[in-house]
């Protein structure tokens, strides 16, 4: 079974969209299968119910019950892989 990853920014369009897909490729070069969900902040509560992972492109606000990434290092390249180990790390076998 996949794991499913939640992706947010303000919109869930563009920012978001693109981050999804990038961490989907990249965790599929890893040999990680993983279902990655782009939403809009606003969305995200909902989003969260069943996800193993959230990625967050804007600064979390409170406490979630799965381990939360930095968005901004897949964005930018910045500190990239060591997130994606431990979003990797994360998810792998779920």
């Amino acid at each position: 079974m996949a794991a499913k990853i939640v992706v947010a920014c303000g919109s869930g369009v563009a920012t978001s969209a693109t981050v999804a897909y990038k961490v989907k490729k990249l965790l599929a070069a890893d040999g990680i299968e993983a279902d990655v969900e782009a939403v809009a902040v606003a969305d995200l509560d909902e989003a969260l119910k069943d996800a193993d992972a959230y990625v967050a492109v804007v600064r979390p606000d409170g406490e979630f019950d799965v381990p939360v990434f930095n968005g901004v290092a897949f964005l930018t390249g910045m500190n990239q892989d060591e997130e994606l180990k431990r979003l990797a790390d994360a998810v792998r076998d779920k």
